[in-house]
């Protein structure tokens, strides 16, 4: 098969490479789009830590079986799929509450963060077991299934939130996941979605696709939403992950308010801890996704959630080097770039 490989940092190489071997419970997946995440162009240069070469990355992708393995049943060849980016195990105690996005064995598929090498879908197979596949709505195009990932990661983290209908949600970063979470707020019921970033480009798209005001991040924007809301926002959602905007998030909620920490740029940041203590501030950790994936499915094929006016470019995979390096540079207004293995 032909893949787009990561071999060594900055570096990559397409070409040929062995076809992946469905082993028992797996099938094999024929890619027919695979976008290009944040995560993978953070990973390319090595400054994340998760994508040791030699990998072919990937995780958000959709496609066609291809095969399946004689022990598989419900699933057959010519069946379009979709799959989770977690490879959980389905048996340790997380797995067994639902809590997939936490097993004790989770691989992602497209990383190498030392521990181990699970190769993605920037190539034309993957092989990936049964129990994490999801069925395509008819008439739901690849390109577009291939955001449900994503999506995914939206609805969970808004779905940490105590979201009855009718609050305020400030969403501090509306880079591809923020603009989603935009989204995925108003489905869930919010009646106010105020957005948050330095780009006045990307708040133009974030009203284009729901938010009710803009804010421009920087010196002000706190007291600013603090002002539009009459003492703070009912919720936060901070999808960036570095101090500046972790405290911004903080500052915009009212007392007895709910931040959801969506984003995760850098490891550590400072903390305002007493103005989480004294206003007595509820925080909760998001991580991935846990069971979302039929109703990203089911939100995208019915137009709730808008993924079309995000895709920047679809691309053949043998142009996957260049479009990451124009990723990389981050000197165009590009969102997502989806790549087509097939193309």
């Amino acid at each position: 098969m032909k893949a787009l490989t990561l071999e060594a940092y900055k570096q990559f190489r397409y070409g040929d490479s062995p076809d992946p071997q469905p082993v028992a419970g797996e099938v094999l997946v024929r890619v027919s789009a695979c976008g290009i995440c944040g995560s993978d162009v953070h990973g390319m240069d090595g400054s994340s830590g998760r994508r040791v070469p030699p990998i072919i990355m990937g995780h958000e992708a959709a496609g066609v079986i291809e095969a399946v393995a004689a022990d598989v049943e419900g699933w057959a060849k010519g069946d379009r799929v979709t799959f989770d980016s977690t490879i959980y195990c389905g048996e340790c105690g997380f797995c067994r509450d639902g809590r997939v996005n936490l097993c004790d064995n989770r691989r992602v598929l497209g990383v190498s963060p030392g521990e181990y090498r699970q190769h993605g879908a920037m190539a034309e197979l993957v092989a990936v077991p049964a129990r994490i596949l999801y069925r395509l709505p008819d008439g739901l195009a690849f390109e577009e299934a291939a955001f449900v990932e994503p999506v995914s990661i939206a609805l969970h983290g808004v779905g940490r939130l105590p979201i009855t209908g009718g609050e305020t949600a400030v969403v501090v970063g509306v880079g591809m996941i923020g603009l989603l979470v935009v989204q995925a707020l108003k489905a869930k019921g919010a009646g106010r979605v105020i957005a948050v970033d330095l780009d006045p480009k990307k708040l133009a798209v974030a009203r284009e696709l729901g938010a009710d005001e803009c804010v421009v991040s920087g010196a002000g924007a706190g007291d600013e939403i603090q002002r539009l809301t009459g003492g703070g926002a009912d919720f936060a959602l901070e999808v960036v992950g570095i101090s500046p905007t972790v405290e911004l998030a903080i500052a915009s909620l009212r007392k007895g308010g709910h931040l959801a920490l969506v984003g995760n740029l850098a490891p550590e940041t400072t903390f305002p801890l007493q103005a989480v203590v004294t206003r007595e501030l509820t925080l909760h950790g998001s991580c991935s996704c846990a069971g979302e994936y039929p109703e990203a499915l089911e939100r995208i094929a019915d137009g709730t959630i808008r993924v079309r006016p995000l895709i920047s470019a679809v691309a053949p995979l043998v142009e996957g080097a260049e479009w990451f390096e124009r990723l990389y540079k981050g000197e165009e207004d590009l969102l997502k770039v989806i790549l087509q293995p097939g193309g």
